[in-house]
């Protein structure tokens, strides 16, 4: 039976869900579930969206995702991908990790928004200890919506939310606390969600428009590192390690493009090179030498939607 056509626009905000293949533990113990969050981390510096919500259970994982201008599908490629091949490597097996596709609805207003939040959140009171007491669970960001706990891996978007209910930090975050302590019966109805169509959200959010030609991030870096730019082209000018992986993680992050899309640009490079240069260019960014790069990209593509 073929598949239906997954519903998705660049400006949404999506409930998304992996779940691992029955017979094997999607998380097997924090270290993994520590990892799996590294790498969506990882998947975020990348593309740039923003994570609202999310709660890790033991074989399935749960998250709000503002897409801010990305391709949903890449992004959970690029997460789950790599999820499994270190899951692979690590316990000595082969194969399919993840249940067919992930799941993924769009939120469709505020209302559902704030729902989901709750089921995402409410997730860990399935799990031994934490039934009455979900925010302090490691794995799920509600502790970090109520202020109880910061945010270790850096994903959460928390203030979006929390401006719906009072611009005021503190007054917010009692109010969502309140909120989401008396929506049970709303959560209950949640989990028939993934049986449902969505409709599309929208509000007064930013979104990473990602409209810049190939030839134009080039332009921009060759300028930045006062290269020459047939040098990026050249597969073995050392010279010019920094500013290639630099340019491979910008046209991945700006123009949307795959590895194999960018073999083609640069030419006379693999796809596994490419990989390579893009994670290289990903931790580089980091620095202060580098980071100014992307930040003045990132001003002129920012638009209210």
């Amino acid at each position: 039976m073929p598949r239906t056509a997954r519903q998705k626009s660049y400006d949404s905000i999506y409930h998304v869900m992996v779940k691992s293949i029955s017979e094997v533990l999607l998380f097997k113990d924090d270290e993994d579930k520590i990892k799996f969050l590294k790498i969506v981390k990882d998947a975020q510096d990348q593309f740039e969206f923003r994570t609202y919500s999310y709660c890790l259970m033991d074989n399935h994982a749960h998250f709000i995702i503002d897409a801010n201008g990305s391709d949903i599908s890449k992004v959970m490629h690029f997460i789950n991908y790599k999820y499994a091949m270190y899951y692979n490597k690590l316990y000595g097996r082969c194969g399919h990790l993840f249940q067919d596709r992930f799941k993924s609805l769009i939120v469709k207003d505020d209302r559902y928004l704030f729902a989901l939040t709750a089921y995402v959140h409410f997730n860990a009171t399935d799990l031994k200890g934490y039934d009455k007491n979900p925010e302090d669970y490691r794995f799920s960001s509600l502790g970090i919506f109520l202020g109880k706990k910061a945010d270790e891996f850096e994903l959460i978007d928390d203030k979006f939310i929390l401006s719906m209910f009072s611009l005021k930090e503190a007054h917010a975050r009692a109010m969502y606390k309140d909120f989401i302590f008396k929506v049970k019966s709303i959560v209950d109805v949640q989990r028939e969600e993934f049986k449902k169509e969505g409709t599309e959200y929208r509000s007064m959010r930013t979104i990473l428009v990602r409209d810049l030609s190939p030839e134009k991030i080039i332009d921009i870096i060759s300028k930045k590192f006062s290269i020459d730019k047939l040098m990026l082209k050249i597969k073995r000018a050392n010279e010019a390690k920094e500013a290639k992986a630099v340019l491979c993680f910008v046209l991945r992050k700006f123009c949307d493009l795959r590895c194999s899309d960018i073999c083609k640009i640069l030419g006379g490079m693999g796809q596994s090179n490419i990989s390579r240069l893009c994670s290289y260019g990903r931790e580089l960014i980091k620095h202060e030498k580098y980071k100014k790069i992307v930040e003045d990209i990132l001003e002129q593509r920012a638009i209210a939607i």
